[in-house]
């Protein structure tokens, strides 16, 4: 027996035997193509136009936040751009399979180096790709083996196609040798309640139909288990069963004290799968899908009509929305879309708003308005916020337009530094911990290459986080979590040690945490926070953090005896 070490989603626990996925198609070959330009671009055309349609269909069948990214997939198949690059090559007598993958593999290039939203979708065009190969040479474009029985699937990452249709009938776990805690693996199978461990050290050598014990609570992926093993596995499965079919309650610590469990969501759609698995409302809705599939800003009439059908899914409850998170790294004509080297560190967020304020004052004019009209508890906050300056300016904005309770996101270190100062005019702070981990240890968050560093693990991260914390209950504001970090069981235990008053995650993952923090006070949580700061490293806080949670279980329990 051994144990594989990587990033637990969720806590689930599952076994079975390993299927790995199918490796990628060899590139095609550079060779002068056999028939007419013409013929090569309607085949590539096709090609395309087919793999676009089935991604829009996979999406549409998937649903939720797979159908963002299987529509974002489609989008960039036909990117106009991309056409025009593969057209290219094929003028100069090349394949249309060989002007594809060039193409792509150039395009993709692009992507990574302008960083932020693009930089995210960049690893997408690999599945892109491989799946127009695969339609131009007539064969299955590679994906989940089926070897006709229930498997854990092995993979180096899934791609968003592949991951939105998993048959969960027959694929009992998730193992990927990539990927980190906000890897598009992770929040897919997060939001499918997959069992998954991502990132696993030495997964790669797993063997087709060894035997393996999947623990994401743990993290751990154990090899050849015994049959003790494999029967204690299974016994902690139906208990969490058993446990996830309880009635749903509002979230709140052992000893009583309450921590709203809310929902991330991208589109107003999503509000009745929302409240269906116990959200209490909203704690992060993300406004983009609004602008970025439009060629110009979307009419207050649009906004409002969208904020109306989400605040009406949620009377009396609060919701949480954020202005639109834009700049050169999501580029929009009428907001910015002129070239930056580095855009993640560029015009976004709350600056690109302030360079054209004209869309501020609408979106908000419409969130009044929306608000008006329902009864829901409307909170509105800024994003990438980074100076005091900056968060005093969207509040008093914001207040113009007749918003009662306006905010700010915490998602760079400068704003929690400062975080005591920013609560003074700001009603709340939310904590973005995806980016925030991102910016501190100067990591892109979907970059393959430093995924070990974006981990919200990270004790620099959870000391920042203590500082908004900290302003937070100096200024009696509150502070909520909207990250992907909520979403971890035992890290929603140690955020709200560290201060936070609520906890927002894709709604998939609140009937873990609500069990999570019931199994510890706010004296515990308290305690095992400072566990996990006292480490040096992420993987370390996370051990010292579920040692410490082990220790108060062991001692509450060894007092409820005598």
């Amino acid at each position: 027996m051994a144990e594989l070490r990587g990033v637990g989603i969720g806590l689930g626990v599952a076994q079975g035997p390993v299927a790995r996925m199918a490796e990628p198609l060899p590139a095609p070959s550079d060779a002068a193509s056999e028939i007419s330009a013409d013929e090569e671009t309607t085949r590539a055309r096709e090609a395309v136009a087919a793999v676009a349609r089935e991604l829009e269909a996979r999406g549409a069948q998937a649903g939720g936040a797979a159908q963002d990214v299987l529509e974002a997939q489609a989008m960039m198949a036909e990117d106009p751009t991309l056409e025009s690059e593969i057209d290219d090559r094929i003028a100069a007598g090349k394949t249309a399979e060989f002007a594809v993958h060039d193409a792509f593999a150039s395009f993709r290039a692009q992507l990574v180096a302008m960083g932020g939203y693009l930089g995210e979708r960049a690893a997408d065009l690999d599945d892109v790709a491989q799946r127009v190969i695969a339609r131009l040479r007539g064969v299955a474009a590679p994906g989940v083996p089926d070897p006709g029985h229930p498997f854990v699937l092995v993979a180096k990452d899934l791609a968003p196609a592949d991951t939105a249709l998993l048959d969960l009938d027959k694929v009992l776990a998730l193992i990927t040798t990539e990927g980190g805690p906000t890897s598009h693996t992770a929040i897919l199978a997060r939001e499918k309640s997959i069992v998954a461990v991502v990132g696993t050290v030495g997964a790669k050598d797993l063997a087709e139909g060894e035997m393996v014990i999947v623990d994401a609570a743990k993290g751990v992926v154990t090899t050849n288990p015994s049959a003790a093993d494999l029967d204690q596995a299974q016994h902690r499965a139906d208990a969490r069963a058993s446990a996830s079919s309880a009635p749903i309650t509002d979230g709140a610590l052992a000893d009583g004290t309450p921590v709203p469990l809310l929902a991330n969501l991208g589109k107003p759609g999503g509000a009745a799968e929302a409240v269906e698995l116990g959200a209490e409302g909203v704690g992060l809705f993300r406004t983009e899908f609004l602008f970025l599939s439009s060629s110009q800003a979307p009419t207050i009439e649009q906004q409002r009509e969208a904020y109306t059908e989400l605040l009406a899914a949620f009377p009396g409850k609060k919701v949480v929305v954020r202005v639109l998170d834009a700049g050169a790294d999501k580029p929009l004509a009428f907001l910015n879309d002129a070239h930056e080297e580095n855009p993640a560190l560029g015009l976004r967020g709350i600056r690109a708003l302030r360079a054209s304020e004209d869309i501020l004052r609408e979106q908000l004019t419409a969130l009044a308005q929306a608000d008006a009209a329902t009864d829901a508890d409307l909170w509105v906050m800024a994003p990438m916020v980074a100076t005091v300056e900056e968060a005093d300016y969207f509040v008093d904005i914001a207040r113009d337009y007749g918003v009662k309770t306006a905010g700010v996101m915490v998602e760079v270190p400068s704003s929690a530094l400062l975080a005591d100062r920013i609560l003074v005019n700001s009603d709340f702070a939310s904590i973005g911990t995806n980016d925030l981990t991102q910016y501190t240890l100067a990591a892109d968050r979907l970059l393959g290459s430093v995924a070990s560093f974006q981990d919200p693990w990270h004790p620099a991260v959870l000391r920042l986080i203590r500082e908004v914390g900290d302003a937070g209950r100096a200024n009696r504001k509150p502070v909520g979590i909207c990250g992907e970090a909520a979403a971890d069981p035992l890290l929603a235990v140690v955020l709200v040690g560290l201060g936070a008053t609520s906890l927002s995650m894709a709604p998939t993952a609140l009937a873990d945490v609500r069990a999570s923090l019931l199994e510890y006070s706010l004296d515990d949580a308290r305690t095992i926070a400072e566990a996990a700061l006292a480490a040096n490293g992420a993987a370390s806080a996370r051990d010292a953090a579920r040692a410490a949670a082990e220790s108060r279980t062991a001692a509450r329990a060894a007092t409820q005896s005598e």
